[in-house]
């Protein structure tokens, strides 16, 4: 069974950085693609990177791109956000998440179910 787990975040003033996490079990990283998304207050969730499966090319949605950095280690089974020169806007639930797919994940069409998330606020 697949499962995954974020932590990492936080309250960060504006310019500042975060490294999120999501440790995974039951999943194989040359198999998944694995993808970052985010759920701020009142929009719905959106996706913010993923990679696809074996650390083959990162996508990133717009707003984040050369301010985030998706990377893993293969050996913790886990996968990070590295987020810098945080904004605003950039406040919002953060959730991970892999599938086989990587079109599936990047428009979140796959068939997982979601995780609690952690909670990244940004001040001004």
């Amino acid at each position: 069974q697949v499962q995954l787990v974020e932590s990492g975040g936080g309250l960060v003033h504006a310019g500042g950085s975060l490294r999120l996490s999501c440790a995974t079990s039951g999943l194989s990283f040359s198999t998944y693609a694995l993808g970052w998304f985010r759920q701020a207050p009142g929009k719905e969730r959106e996706f913010v990177a993923v990679v696809k499966r074996n650390g083959g090319s990162t996508l990133y949605a717009d707003s984040v791109k050369g301010r985030f950095t998706l990377s893993r280690d293969t050996a913790k089974n886990t996968f990070y956000l590295q987020m810098d020169n945080l904004k605003p806007e950039d406040t919002a639930v953060y959730y991970c998440n892999a599938d086989r797919n990587f079109g599936a994940l990047t428009t979140m069409t796959f068939q997982g179910s979601w995780g609690q998330g952690t909670l990244v606020t940004v001040s001004s």
